[in-house]
């Protein structure tokens, strides 16, 4: 999974390892039984792109994100499109998501 991305993940990617938000992201870091697109450990702080799959997992993702919870990682989630045409809105989004002492 790590040497296939979406151009969606690779525009995310090139965005955080760019460490603008001051934050360090692994990308497909597994924990428990979940890989997560992107992970900061120090924010605990997942951010996952989905793409038109994603609306027919709902249920599945809901579960992923109640167990991510669980374990104190918040979650965000971003389209492919909202990737796509705003990348600076994501970006912004993500740097308000990181705690304060993170960020």
């Amino acid at each position: 999974m790590r040497r296939v991305m979406t151009p969606s993940e690779k525009t995310l990617w090139f965005l955080l390892r760019r460490k603008e938000l001051g934050l360090y992201f692994r990308r497909q870091h597994p924990i428990g039984p979940y890989i997560l697109d992107f992970y900061c450990a120090a924010a605990k702080l997942c951010v996952e792109v989905d793409g038109p799959m994603h609306q027919e997992r709902t249920e599945r993702d809901q579960r992923r994100t109640a167990w991510l919870a669980k374990e104190g990682i918040r979650v965000i989630r971003f389209t492919v499109d909202e990737i796509g045409a705003r990348p600076a809105v994501v970006l912004a989004t993500i740097a308000r998501g990181a705690p304060p002492s993170t960020a």
